[in-house]
């Protein structure tokens, strides 16, 4: 693998918000403190945050209590002008669309064209959610006895949502667009190592017209502001994307004020060739993309690649070939699809794994260390003759580090996809229909990919089994979350 000296092709990026957004306006933090972003390209600062702590998320959290009591303009507002107000802040998106992915890029290091990709998605996210904001409705009961029954749809209260660096405004939309479209008010935690583009969306909720107090934004850290945020009496929701373990300590902790709680937490997915697949290149290509998509940064990544003994060794040479000719390098480059990992300790982490799979036995083909120069880069890495005792069979890596395992049967590649605490996704690659059937029906993920992965669009539900989660976002089931069901009897 070449070692990549990375030059930004882009001039330095014009940081516009870095406070506190409470009540649609901007604050700097009680404390006074303040944190560092840092471009992952190139370990420099971007800029310096305001540090939201126990004291700023109090007043977060009143200002979204007072905007939900029922007298709020919120709260009286139309439904059908709560979905033109995310209509209104999706147009504002596409217009600042070219700023907000460069901004994407610069805090976060992915490619540019996959910025691009985040943005168009987290717009549709918006639209989608728009046109449901006056369609959330409850039903009229034939109850017995002399009694008029029927349910109401309510928004659940002020929600709580605590969002990952992997993927930070395409989570931002899939947190606020159902929340709002279904009534709810929002105090958001943006991870503090991508917490710019959140902040910007700040900006442009009170342009499109948002009342103030529905939408506020508390960048800090998880052990203090996300904290304050899971353990306040008047939160009445946590919506979470991260990992399993932080996933259980919220969990924990929501317990003592009895929150709703959905999570979407790790994955360690796996893919699944079999021996009837005709187009082995093609398959080896999906699995590529299965696992290094996002510079490896995704929960439903899927680094597992089980492939049918009889094709095994030339499905590696394959798998190794793709991986070394994947080019890593300047995001704003436009044949670069590879960029740095997030920060200094995920990319230790990963390395770290790495070197557990050379200890136990497994065989690395290709990749296997840092590159040189500035900026978190990692090689595309594939790992050989893995086998599932391994750490690197079994825990979630979370960087550009594919396993690929020898199999030799349905039944027993089934189980072995089962043998796992995550269940977020699973994919197969086969031309036997029998054996879509068998896999779809009995591997236990929340998504199973078909001779394709990582598809998917705003109207299909997503979430995971087991320790992959609980709840599901997009489609109709991301409402369900945010809503309470009320049951109204009058009696003839």
């Amino acid at each position: 693998m070449v070692n990549c000296q990375i030059i930004m092709t882009t001039p330095s990026i014009d940081i516009k918000f870095t406070k506190i957004f409470i009540n649609n306006e901007w604050h700097n933090s009680l404390s006074g403190k303040t944190f560092t972003t840092v471009n992952p390209t190139t370990e420099e600062t971007l800029a310096y945050v305001q540090e939201a702590d126990e004291g700023d998320v109090d007043l977060a959290v009143k200002a979204a209590t007072d905007a939900f009591r029922p007298s709020s303009q919120w709260r009286r507002m139309n439904a059908s002008e709560r979905g033109h107000l995310l209509q209104k802040l999706a147009d504002l998106m596409e217009r600042d669309k070219d700023y907000l992915a460069r901004l994407e890029v610069y805090d976060n290091g992915k490619p540019l064209a996959d910025a691009i990709g985040d943005i168009d998605a987290s717009i549709g996210t918006f639209r989608y959610y728009a046109g449901w904001a006056d369609k959330i409705h409850g039903k009229v009961i034939p109850a017995d006895g002399k009694v008029f029954s029927y349910t109401k749809i309510e928004p659940v209260g002020v929600c709580g949502q605590i969002i990952p660096w992997n993927y930070p405004l395409l989570m931002v939309a899939w947190k606020f667009a159902p929340a709002l479209a279904c009534g709810c008010t929002i105090v958001l935690k943006p991870s503090e190592f991508t917490p710019l583009s959140a902040l910007y969306v700040g900006s442009l909720i009170v342009e499109a017209g948002f009342p103030a107090g529905v939408v506020n934004i508390v960048p800090g850290y998880g052990s203090t502001a996300g904290h304050a945020l899971v353990r306040h009496p008047s939160v009445d929701k946590i919506a979470f994307t991260g990992s399993t373990q932080t996933g259980q300590l919220i969990m924990k902790t929501a317990a003592e004020t009895c929150k709703r709680v959905s999570l979407e937490l790790g994955g360690k997915s796996p893919l699944v060739v079999t021996e009837s697949c005709k187009d082995l290149k093609k398959a080896a290509e999906i699995a590529h993309q299965a696992c290094f998509a996002n510079m490896g940064q995704c929960c439903c990544a899927g680094t597992r690649t089980f492939v049918h003994e009889s094709i095994y060794e030339e499905f590696v040479k394959m798998a190794a070939e793709i991986a070394r000719n994947r080019k890593a390098g300047d995001p704003f480059d436009s044949k670069t699809v590879q960029g740095p990992q997030i920060n200094l300790i995920q990319t230790e982490k990963i390395l770290g794994l790495i070197e557990s799979g050379k200890k136990e036995g497994a065989r690395c083909v290709t990749g296997g260390k840092r590159m040189a120069g500035k900026g978190y880069f990692i090689e595309p890495t594939v790992f050989a003759d893995v086998t599932d005792e391994m750490r690197i069979a079994r825990e979630e890596i979370f960087g550009p580090v594919q396993q690929i395992i020898r199999y030799s049967s349905m039944d027993e590649v089934i189980e072995r996809c089962n043998d796992t605490r995550y269940g977020l996704a699973a994919g197969i690659i086969t031309e036997n229909f029998e054996e879509i059937i068998k896999f779809t029906e009995n591997v236990r993920a929340g998504t199973v990919w078909v001779n394709c992965y990582d598809e998917g669009g705003t109207q299909i539900p997503f979430g995971g089994y087991k320790q992959s989660g609980i709840g599901r976002e997009l489609g109709e089931d991301g409402l369900h979350p945010y809503c309470e069901i009320k049951s109204v009897i009058i009696r003839k």
